[in-house]
């Protein structure tokens, strides 16, 4: 859905429904990294979400965090919510390189249990990004 919010493009890129379903399991992060915020997602994975304090002021902060990733993020014919389920669920095979058109690194994922887990890691860092790169290649 395009429209114009002050000025700038506005596409809903991200889900807040699939923001607070990660967010259940956020004290690994899993909703910072869906949202784009890997740096965080990663502290929020080593300290069990700031010891639960950070994980839960995010229950508030989703609303903002979704509204920022919508407007940072390429929307196109790639989906970011069903990238991130199968990123989420099915990494470790490339099932989210798979559907992104990525054939290659997703039979090497297959193989090699998403490039022996760094690749999936990886991907959890820079996946907004790839999408937003295939969904502006291909309008």
């Amino acid at each position: 859905m395009n429209s114009y919010q002050q000025g700038s493009p506005f596409h809903d890129t991200h889900s807040k429904v699939l923001g607070y379903l990660l967010w259940i399991f956020g004290f690994t992060g899993s909703h910072r990294f869906y949202y784009g915020k890997p740096i965080t997602g990663t502290i929020w994975f080593f300290t069990l979400g700031l010891l639960g304090i950070g994980w839960l002021i995010d229950l508030f902060l989703i609303p903002a965090m979704d509204r920022e990733a919508d407007m940072r993020f390429q929307a196109g014919r790639v989906d970011y919510n069903l990238a991130w389920v199968l990123l989420t669920f099915l990494g470790i095979f490339g099932a989210h390189r798979l559907y992104q058109g990525k054939w290659i690194s997703a039979i090497i994922y297959f193989f090699t249990g998403g490039l022996f887990l760094v690749g999936v890691l990886y991907d959890f860092w820079t996946l907004n990004r790839q999408i937003s790169e295939v969904n502006a290649a291909r309008p």
